[in-house]
């Protein structure tokens, strides 16, 4: 298994995480099979979507934060980050992704999203390949 520390720099922001389990991938000359990524924080998720206009990472965090506001009245967590907790449960802890030939399987304009909803902070991610 890799782990990977990431530090953030926003409240909330998504990662373009990539290149990061590319290089992974090529470490380990891994050819074929799937990997798992898990992200062990209650106020953060992995996610996988476009990764060619910057625009996208925007607009989804702009309808989290409408849908989730970061101060809403009857939150009772007393940490002040309720809207984070619930962000995560909604985007979800972890991604499998199938692998062939050394490369990820994802479409032509996809990309993995390390999402912050509690920053910034060092985070860390567990990757774990499969054959």
């Amino acid at each position: 298994m890799h782990s990977i520390s990431l530090q953030t720099h926003k409240r909330c922001e998504l990662i373009d995480i990539t290149s990061r389990i590319n290089e992974i991938i090529a470490k380990e000359n891994f050819r074929d099979g799937f990997l798992m990524i898990f992200v062990p924080h209650t106020t953060a998720a992995v996610t996988i979507n476009e990764n060619a206009d910057p625009d996208v990472c925007h607009d989804i965090l702009l309808t989290l934060e409408e849908l989730i506001p970061h101060i809403r009245k009857g939150y009772r967590h007393g940490e002040g980050n309720s809207d984070a907790h619930v962000k995560a449960s909604l985007v979800g802890s972890s991604e499998t992704i199938l692998v062939e030939n050394g490369r990820l399987c994802l479409g032509t304009w996809q990309g993995i999203y390390f999402c912050e909803f509690d920053g910034p902070r060092t985070r860390m991610m567990n990757i774990k390949t499969v054959s």
